[in-house]
Formats: C-alpha cells, sequence, structure tokens
C-alpha cells in the first residue's frame, strides 16, 4: 500500500518548574489526545524544521523564539502512523521557558504537567512508547531512529545514528 510521506515539528516547552506544556488536541492526528505542540511543515515555500518549530511555537503559544532558542535533539521517521501515512518528526526542545499557560485555540487546549503525570494522561500510544523515552534519553544529544507503527503489531523503534551532547 502507498501512502502519504508527511513533515512535521514537534517542540517540548517546558515552564520555569520544569513542567511540559502540551495540547490537548482537537483535531486529527491524535484528537482527544495530549501531545507537544507541533505541526507540519509548509513544503510548499520550502521551511525548513527549524523554520516550522519558531512559527508553529509562535502561532500555537504566543511564545516567539529564534532558531538559538531551540535544540534540535531527534528526528524519527515513523512508517505507516495509524495506518494513513508515514511522517518524518523533527523533535525540538525549547531553551526558554513559556511563563504562562497559553490560551486555547482551534486545535486545542493547553495544560502544563510534571515528566511522571504525563504517564496518566491520555496519549498517543507511540507518544508513550518512543516519543517521551526519547525525550528522556536524548532531549541534550542527537538521535535519529525509525519506528514501525503499522497498525495491530507493536511499535518498534529502531537508533539509526547518535550525536552525544
Amino acid at each position: 500500500m502507498s501512502l502519504a510521506y508527511k513533515i512535521a515539528v514537534l517542540v517540548f516547552i517546558e515552564n520555569s518548574a520544569g513542567e511540559q506544556l502540551l495540547m490537548l488536541r482537537a483535531k486529527a492526528p491524535n484528537q482527544g489526545y495530549w501531545s507537544p505542540i507541533g505541526g507540519k511543515l509548509e513544503t510548499s515555500i520550502g521551511e525548513s524544521p527549524f523554520e516550522c518549530a519558531i512559527r508553529e511555537t509562535g502561532e500555537e503559544t504566543g511564545h516567539h523564539v529564534t532558531a538559538k532558542d531551540l535544540h534540535l535533539f531527534a528526528m524519527i521517521a515513523e512508517k505507516s502512523y495509524e495506518g494513513h501515512a508515514h511522517w518524518l518528526l523533527f523533535l525540538f526542545r525549547c531553551k526558554v521557558p513559556l511563563h504562562q499557560l497559553p490560551p486555547p485555540f482551534s486545535e486545542g487546549s493547553f495544560a502544563f504537567y510534571s515528566r511522571e503525570a504525563i504517564h496518566t494522561l491520555a496519549i498517543p500510544e507511540t507518544d508513550r512508547n518512543a516519543l517521551w523515552p526519547i525525550y528522556d534519553r536524548y532531549r541534550d544529544q542527537f538521535v535519529a531512529l525509525r519506528a514501525d507503527c503499522t497498525p495491530g503489531k507493536p511499535v518498534v523503534v529502531e537508533v539509526e545514528g547518535t550525536v552525544p551532547a
């Protein structure tokens, strides 16, 4: 089966207490689940992953950042996510804390959660089994991964390469 390939970013933002900003998604994919902010690259204008992360952070949170405020810590190729598409995701950690909760908007509402509390939330299976463990292990480094997310099978994540901090 031939599936579309989509390119997107996720941005992990903390407040000054070290809690993670998460969005309760109001739209697919991941509708009804909590996840970091992010969105698809505007490929028609040649947008880079950094440009996309800066744009999405500003649009979704009002937090205006620059490339130097972001650390690219992972690139993950997800095969057959939910059986609808393949995704190439660039994961960023924002080095500048967000001091207040952004207001809700058409794509979702926000809350801050401790890292431990995230395990109790409704989050996508791939986030629980792959995304958050990747964040925990590599947020100060860089890692390239691939994940087989074929529906009906356990998610299998393989490290393809790393760069130390």
